[in-house]
């Protein structure tokens, strides 16, 4: 086999090199508006950290659970927070793939309102992890449902010696200086639905925010607005589905975000998002994640900007 012969590069060569290497750089540095989407990563879980390990950026895990619903945060401080748990048919995968992500610990669990899109994985979350506190709405005794679903929760909160936290606007569930969870929903002791008793929460990392709303729908949301409610946020994660019982225009003003995440199932028979959500959305210049198309979401905010990973696994049914 022959041999090159070895040649010095010329030195304006290396010069156009190294120019198109540092444009490169700042081109891809740049976000102006504080968010910079990114590519799917290689790894299916967005990288294992275990439970109380302190982490440079606070991360929220939009998870794919299908028709459903469920949110990861894993504070800097390295305190875990699930909001929800997705279906009875996601159970396993939800739980397998959050001790793939590195979880031993929950240390808050949020069940937003007892329907089984919501709490369907929640026995399993129970029985296979080390729980710190639970909330759950007060719901009056004429509407708790007697589902199959929300009764084995029960049993298996009862069974670990838990006790269960009624969620009340205004507490504070961290505070850790930097990062703070505040509860901002429900604001009354009867809705005609269940979906409005849903927890609402507000999450501050340094200057950026979250706001999850569970499936409230447009009378929590009025009732947040009218109490003069810090509503502003960065990343909203769409109430109900994206359902139009929810996100209304009064609420999406008063929030103000620049992402929103839908959680879904691909070709769901409710249709949602329903078009005019979607399309508010779009018309307040919104950028749109959706677990339907995109899979779990994955959002981590150093406190000055938020930045998108999509395509992480999923964990619905095929």
């Amino acid at each position: 086999m022959a041999h090159r012969k070895n040649q010095r590069t010329p030195f304006w060569v290396s010069l156009l090199i190294f120019a198109a290497i540092s444009a490169a750089m700042a081109f891809g540095s740049r976000g102006g508006t504080g968010m910079v989407a990114g590519p799917a990563p290689q790894s299916s879980s967005g990288g294992a950290q275990p439970s109380g390990a302190e982490q440079d950026a606070t991360s929220v895990y939009f998870l794919d659970v299908g028709q459903g619903d469920s949110e990861l945060i894993r504070l800097k401080t390295g305190e875990n927070i699930l909001i929800d748990a997705g279906t009875p048919e996601t159970a396993q995968e939800l739980a397998d793939y959050l001790t793939d992500l590195g979880v031993s610990k929950i240390d808050c669990l949020i069940a937003t309102h007892p329907h089984a899109d919501h709490i369907g994985g929640m026995e399993q979350i129970v029985d296979r992890f080390s729980i710190g506190k639970v909330y759950m709405p007060r719901i009056p005794d004429s509407q708790i449902p007697t589902t199959a679903t929300y009764e084995k929760l029960l049993t298996a909160i009862d069974r670990k010696g838990l006790k269960i936290t009624a969620a009340k606007a205004g507490t504070v569930i961290f505070d850790t200086g930097e990062e703070k969870l505040e509860i901002l929903a429900p604001n009354s002791e009867k809705y005609g639905d269940l979906n409005s008793y849903s927890i609402v929460t507000m999450l501050t990392s340094g200057e950026k925010r979250f706001l999850f709303t569970g499936d409230a729908e447009s009378d929590s949301e009025k009732e947040m607005v009218e109490k003069g409610y810090d509503l502003r946020c960065d990343v909203l994660k769409c109430g109900h589905h994206g359902s139009s019982t929810s996100t209304s225009a009064a609420f999406l003003k008063a929030a103000g975000p620049s992402a929103a995440v839908i959680s879904c199932g691909l070709n769901n028979d409710y249709g949602h998002p329903h078009k005019e959500v979607v399309d508010r959305l779009k018309k307040a210049g919104v950028t749109i994640y959706r677990t339907d198309r995109q899979k779990t979401v994955l959002a981590r905010c150093d406190g000055k900007t938020i930045r998108f990973t999509t395509g992480l696994k999923s964990v619905a049914a095929e």
